[in-house]
């Protein structure tokens, strides 16, 4: 045991213990998972509450919720592992719902349990339960990605205050350790209300807070018209900004976290947690925010519309180091507070404030000359429609929804289609850093634009909780990732149809030849099938060496391409018997409208 790990505690009674602040969580939560979903998919509230949690606050589908529970026998107490590839998180969730009593310091040791065996990843999965065994396989290929690890204690009661105490230990050691640093995150009672009502609003993020500014220590002015504020925060009133967790404070910032092991972030932990802390206002450079307005009222500070377009390492590092911040006394942060409504002004001073961590290019491929070819050439050929090049950017309301296209979106279409490799479409670090030259090419037509982003849609409407193509609960949770591999599966029709498998079609080609012929809804949905069947196989087979079959590691992996491809070979082959063979004709396009595969591995 290294020397920051605690003794042993026992359960103290917590002072001024407010039972009723307490219950009203508890009881809501109670309602919640009292409802049928949660009664016939999970066999204990234990369970349902980590479902709730899973599913209302990181915002998990409803099959996603289940495929993420790995609690019960040999849990190797974890409870949920949820992966993100959006944001290259993993987290890894235990759970304690109790009523009335305080929580002691043993769940703490049983998350720093899982944190010890999760580096020996083989070892643990040996005898661990079969779900856990699945999430395991995805929870290696995350960390071999880089993804950033996070540990997250959620109960509805409050800790011991030794137990707190244990908390910042722990916090410090698992930030701390160069083996496999992690974030840990005590998510109580207050935390998990403001967490819920947060989730309700990250449809349509506009966040609004009010902060109560130090007096002696903020000054209020008008620069070029704009109204500012730039004060000294007390680096404990950072906890209290919404959004940190989840990145909605962050939506204009040009990046979003870089990981506890980022250099920058690693000196601002050793800044809180040394004994120099009271100088980190003058260590830090500072932290810019926006907002569409803001009104200071005696030392209230309120606002609407607030975004961190500068300092997203900074909050989410103090977030993580939480019970310590807690404790930190005369510490402060420098904040500069602008009213900017608008959004072309907004960008820029993110891009331009951004220095204190190296800036990567994928955080600003949205001004690479390609993206902004790509988006006039498609703007001007769709007047109606937009390209959104920037995060967080909206098309205006007047604009045609269905012709509203995204860049972030449009990378992983290319990467599907193109180049063949919807296996690895989920990642935006390789969209656009490692193969953004392949994918964004600037004599890309905005019609094949238009094209990919049209049958996405008609791909998107069969992965619905109705379930209208009848997917596996399992591809279902994983629809961050299987749509592309439908993508794939289209594409592959039309080369294997036209006698062209090694070739990729014109995505508007393909589009127009099956409007015309009417078999556009034929096609989504026998791709749709292709999927399914391809996911069975390969889960019927057996496994070498005793391992168990990873769904995420099969969807991540090539050998879902080779297992799609049969299937389509076989569909097509055996449909003109089954009285398919004019749609098999219609699948037949011209030579000229094929090209080899952009290279991207």
């Amino acid at each position: 045991m290294r020397s920051w790990m605690t003794s042993e505690t026992s359960v103290e009674s917590v002072s001024n213990f407010d039972s009723a602040r307490l219950k009203r969580m508890y009881d809501k939560i109670k309602a919640d998972i009292s409802q049928a979903y949660y009664q016939q998919n999970f066999p204990n509230d234990g369970q349902r509450f980590v479902a709730w949690y899973v599913h209302n606050v990181h915002g998990q589908d409803k099959n996603q919720t289940k495929f993420a529970i790995t609690d019960g026998a040999d849990d190797k107490q974890i409870d949920a592992i949820v992966i993100d590839d959006e944001k290259a998180t993993a987290t890894i969730i235990q759970g304690k719902f109790i009523s009335g009593a305080a929580v002691d310091a043993e769940p703490l040791r049983e998350v720093l349990s899982s944190w010890m065996q999760i580096k020996n990843l083989a070892k643990l999965q040996e005898n661990a339960n079969p779900k856990l065994k699945e999430r395991l396989s995805a929870l290696s290929t995350a960390l071999e990605d880089d993804y950033d690890l996070h540990f997250e204690l959620i109960a509805t009661a409050d800790l011991t205050p030794a137990a707190a105490k244990d908390l910042e230990a722990f916090q410090k050691g698992l930030a701390e350790a160069e083996d496999l640093s992690a974030a840990l995150t005590l998510v109580g009672p207050d935390e998990l209300q403001r967490r819920f009502d947060m989730a309700l609003e990250r449809d349509n993020p506009y966040l609004s807070h009010t902060l109560s500014l130090v007096p002696g220590k903020y000054v209020f002015m008008k620069i070029a018209d704009t109204d500012v504020v730039v004060a000294a925060v007390p680096l404990k009133a950072c906890l209290d900004f919404p959004g940190i967790k989840d990145g909605g404070l962050f939506q204009k910032n040009v990046r979003q976290s870089l990981g506890l092991s980022n250099a920058v972030n690693k000196q601002i932990k050793s800044t809180i947690y040394g004994d120099k802390h009271k100088d980190f206002f003058f260590f830090h450079n500072g932290i810019t925010a926006i907002c569409h307005q803001m009104t200071v009222d005696g030392e209230k500070l309120s606002m609407k519309g607030l975004s961190v377009v500068n300092g997203c390492q900074s909050l989410t590092t103090i977030l993580s180091c939480s019970e310590k911040v807690k404790a930190l006394q005369d510490t402060f942060v420098m904040f500069r507070f602008y009213e900017i409504p608008q959004y072309d002004r907004a960008d820029k001073i993110s891009t331009a404030t951004n220095s204190q961590s190296t800036v990567k290019p994928r955080d600003l491929r949205s001004n690479d000359k390609r993206v902004l070819a790509l988006k006039k050439a498609f703007e001007q050929r769709y007047p109606t429609g937009a390209f959104l090049a920037k995060r967080g950017e909206q098309a205006e309301p007047s604009k045609d929804k269905d012709r509203v296209v995204d860049m972030s979106s449009l990378g992983k279409q290319l990467m599907a289609w193109q180049t063949k490799r919807p296996n690895i479409a989920h990642s935006e670090t390789k969209i656009f850093d490692k193969y953004f030259e392949q994918l964004f090419k600037r004599d890309y037509t905005p019609e094949k634009v238009l094209a990919l982003h049209d049958w996405m849609r008609l791909i998107q409407k069969r992965w619905t909780p109705d379930n209208p193509l009848g997917f596996n609960d399992t591809l279902l949770a994983m629809k961050t990732h299987a749509p592309y591999h439908h993508l794939y599966a289209i594409s592959t029709f039309f080369a294997v149809g036209s006698k062209q498998a090694d070739l990729v079609p014109a995505p508007d080609v393909a589009l127009a030849r099956a409007r015309a012929k009417g078999i556009e809804e034929w096609v989504v949905k026998m791709a749709g099938k292709a999927i399914n069947l391809a996911f069975a196989n390969a889960a019927n087979e057996p496994v070498a060496g005793g391992k168990v079959f990873s769904p995420a590691n099969w969807i991540k992996g090539k050998a879902s391409l080779s297992g799609i491809s049969g299937v389509v070979q076989t569909q097509l082959a055996m449909l003109p018997e089954l009285g398919a063979a004019d749609q098999c004709a219609a699948l037949e396009l011209p030579p000229e409208s094929f090209e080899y595969r952009w290279q991207a591995d």
